[in-house]
């Protein structure tokens, strides 16, 4: 390209304001790119040619941006380009050197402006083309949260979302067209709302409150065992919550969860951090379907799930930071298959019940070092007319970075 990437935010005024650097960059331009509205803001005195998005976006942004390489481009982005925007893209395509961002305050900087509320307190979530029901990990008490809406039609699914959770009571403002001369703004209650679809560009702001009696659940890992649903096959609340901390996830790692059974490891694991991912895999179909419930219920729509046996089943996936085997580290080829698959410093552990687990444990342990940890777990339980312990049956885990 002959100069970097001219990338422009627009708010819902338009053309009226934009800053001079950024009507100067639009003024520059050979060719515009950017959204048919964007390109219907701009005056017709704006010489440029302008070239709408193709359908889908991303996978022709490459080819687009090549076709026009020996001319000057500005894209127009709604806002600020590099929130939720299409900036962040071309970055990652083209190099931070060949972009040059003109922002323009944000959907979420008005909408705060808007509610009175400090920016640094609020949760953010956008709708578009993403799953609505990631908003679900978010909802707790008090929680400040704005949704970038993906069209009219958003407000009221987020406000059955909301109720269906046990959130109705939460306050819901609708803030559309914002700063434009056409802006509204609609306030109720997520329970019975009934406001007409108003202008597709929205944000939703809610203050989250619970109905009474509602369990809040947390994003650090241990969540109660009933969170879930599962015919047993479950790594259970307090060897969950150890197994999680081994595995360590941060930044953007991703887990395999091998022999899922309810998932309940690869959903804490992505509860925990919104930018890790995860993969579960389960032969059985009807467990495979528990999972991607639980997902959905509990805020992680995008756990990925694989319905097939370890070890082919693992054949053609991405290769993971970390690897849990709640059960079946004894079948033939499993850890054989995720040991190689497993980047260099990534962490695997597995859990055993049974004597023949513990076996493959064991040698597991010294062939590659690592810890083993025998969990015994006890509960006070009626006994008669008292109260007594419980034993859980015990359970040994190992744990292993890979050199």
């Amino acid at each position: 390209m002959t100069s970097p990437v001219a990338v422009v935010g627009v708010g819902a005024d338009g053309w009226a304001g934009l800053g001079e650097r950024g009507r100067d960059a639009v003024r520059q331009a050979e060719v515009v790119l950017g959204g048919r509205r964007h390109l219907d803001l701009l005056p017709e005195s704006v010489p440029a040619q302008r070239v709408a998005w193709p359908t889908p976006l991303l996978p022709a942004l490459p080819d687009l941006l090549a076709t026009h390489a020996d001319r000057r481009i500005c894209v127009l982005a709604s806002g600020d380009p590099m929130w939720f925007g299409i900036g962040t893209h071309l970055v990652r395509l083209l190099g931070a050197d060949r972009v040059r961002v003109v922002g323009h305050p944000s959907s979420i900087t008005l909408a705060c402006a808007r509610m009175g509320w400090p920016v640094e307190r609020v949760t953010v979530r956008s709708a578009v083309g993403r799953d609505l029901d990631e908003v679900r990990r978010d909802l707790a008490p008090g929680r400040l949260l704005l949704v970038l809406s993906t069209d009219a039609a958003t407000p009221a699914a987020l406000a059955r979302l909301l109720t269906d959770a046990g959130y109705g009571d939460s306050e819901l403002t609708v803030l559309g067209a914002l700063d434009a001369d056409t802006e509204q703004r609609v306030d109720g209650r997520a329970e019975g709302w009934a406001a007409p679809p108003g202008d597709p560009l929205n944000v939703v702001a809610v203050r989250v409150v619970a109905v009474p009696g509602t369990r809040v659940l947390s994003t650090v890992p241990g969540l109660p065992d009933d969170a879930f649903a599962h015919d047993g096959a479950l790594t259970k609340r307090e060897a969950r919550a150890l197994a999680l901390s081994r595995l360590a996830p941060t930044g953007d790692d991703l887990l395999w969860d091998v022999g899922a059974g309810s998932g309940s490891v690869a959903v804490e694991w992505l509860r925990s951090d919104p930018s890790t991912s995860a993969v579960a895999v389960e032969g059985r179909d009807d467990r495979a379907d528990r999972i991607v419930a639980n997902a959905r219920n509990l805020g992680v729509p995008r756990l990925r799930v694989v319905r097939g046996r370890a070890p082919q089943a693992l054949a053609d996936l991405p290769a993971p930071d970390a690897v849990f085997v709640g059960g079946g580290l004894t079948a033939p080829g499993v850890f054989d298959a995720a040991w190689d698959a497993l980047r260099p410093g990534g962490r695997l552990v597995a859990h055993a019940v049974t004597l023949e687990g513990e076996r493959e444990l064991t040698d597991q342990l010294a062939r590659h070092g690592g810890d083993l940890t025998r969990l015994s777990i006890e509960r006070a339980t009626p006994l008669g007319g008292f109260t007594g312990w419980k034993p859980a049956r015990a359970l040994v885990q190992w744990a292993v970075s890979k050199p």
